[in-house]
């Protein structure tokens, strides 16, 4: 996938369901969910059980969506992923050779970031976008606010904190597109297995995004 295949991807639909699998079927089934919402773009995260094999069936499942990794930290986490078939890598630190490794492979690779030299950094070694990470220590969507005089040009990606009720507010911050992880999938909804309420939240989320970029 090219990186403006990339872009597109993210500023047509936005979100990003971040999926961190204590069990096998516990992920596929908060996918599955995520999906039904609406929710196009879901990463596995590598820490999950069975990434690899969740990947792929995921994959063959959910053909119309892009699913990708998130937790990736070293060289062969990142090929493993590539060769389970993760159309998107997300890695939660700026790594110069894993940002050159996944751009030999083509597949597009967003580090973690928070500080304006950290983003720069990655943005300047190549990444696809950068993802700001944990957004919500510093500000929230005032701090991707902030950041959109001299960093304008970089497309951001906010996490950790975003929630159904704050999601939209990033994207008028100036966010491509956010990830969500815990606020979309409530402990007690996977817990108890209740994934018509997650899908009714993926569904909300999708709404209030579309409604905020129209």
């Amino acid at each position: 996938m090219t990186p403006q295949a990339w872009h597109a991807l993210l500023q047509q639909f936005r979100a990003i369901a971040v999926i961190r699998a204590p069990q096998f079927e516990v992920g596929y089934q908060m996918a599955k969910a995520a999906a039904a919402g609406g929710i196009r773009l879901l990463e596995i995260t590598w820490n999950s059980d069975r990434a690899p094999a969740l990947i792929h069936k995921l994959r063959q499942q959910l053909p119309h969506c892009a699913i990708g990794t998130g937790t990736i930290l070293s060289e062969t986490q990142l090929q493993d992923a590539i060769a389970a078939g993760a159309e998107f890598l997300f890695t939660p630190h700026v790594a110069p050779s894993l940002i050159e490794w996944a751009i030999a492979q083509e597949v597009p690779i967003i580090p973690g970031a928070l500080s304006p030299t950290e983003i720069v950094s990655a943005w300047q070694a190549g990444a696809s976008s950068v993802k700001v990470f944990p957004v919500q220590s510093l500000g929230g969507a005032t701090y991707i606010e902030s950041l959109q005089a001299p960093l304008g040009g970089i497309p951001l990606i906010p996490t950790g904190g975003v929630t159904l009720e704050n999601a939209a507010s990033f994207l008028a911050a100036g966010a491509i597109a956010v990830g969500l992880s815990g606020n979309l999938f409530p402990k007690q909804a996977v817990v108890t297995g209740d994934w018509d309420a997650i899908a009714q939240r993926a569904a909300t989320l999708v709404d209030r995004l579309t409604s905020a970029h129209d």
